[in-house]
């Protein structure tokens, strides 16, 4: 239901084994907690799936959009503990939803990529106070056409970039 009105949509879901890349031990927990791996409505190959050195410079670190039971979640292995996903962000499926075309059918809007630091600075450009340079990758967290917000990791804890306005 959008505005009291019933409305179509459509969700594309890949399941863990259609990234070989992810670790085994990583993937094992992502299909033992019933992962299917949501796709955005832009999609053209698989996505939601993202390796990056985002504890610190040299790290091979992995997120991950991970849907169940109606519910998606942004969870992030560390290598050094890689049984122990941090949960960045939550959110009911529904609420992820967007139009995209005249079919009035709604698709799934969330999607995740890694940021190197460049990128970051570049997202910041037009800012008077920007955030320092770092030295690894942030995690770009993005609703399609409407806003992107970097998790970055330092100091043992997670911090929003903000990459909006003066």
């Amino acid at each position: 239901m959008v505005g009291g009105r019933p409305f179509e949509f459509l969700i594309r879901r890949l399941p863990v084994s259609s990234f070989p890349e992810l670790p085994a031990a990583i993937a094992a927990r992502l299909v033992a907690a019933g992962c299917m791996i949501p796709q955005t409505y832009e999609a053209h190959r698989p996505e939601n799936v993202v390796h990056a050195s985002l504890e610190h410079a040299g790290t091979t670190d992995w997120a991950v959009l991970c849907a169940a039971k109606g519910t998606v979640a942004l969870l992030v292995f560390f290598a050094s503990a890689p049984d122990k996903p941090t949960v960045l962000a939550t959110a009911p499926e529904t609420e992820r939803l967007q139009s995209h075309d005249p079919s009035g059918v709604l698709g799934f809007n969330w999607g995740i990529d890694p940021a190197s630091p460049e990128q970051v600075r570049e997202a910041q450009l037009g800012m008077k106070h920007r955030s320092p340079l770092g030295d690894h990758d942030a995690l770009g967290d993005s609703i399609i056409e409407e806003r992107i917000v970097y998790h970055y990791f330092a100091r043992g804890r997670w911090m929003l970039l903000d990459v909006t306005g003066p």
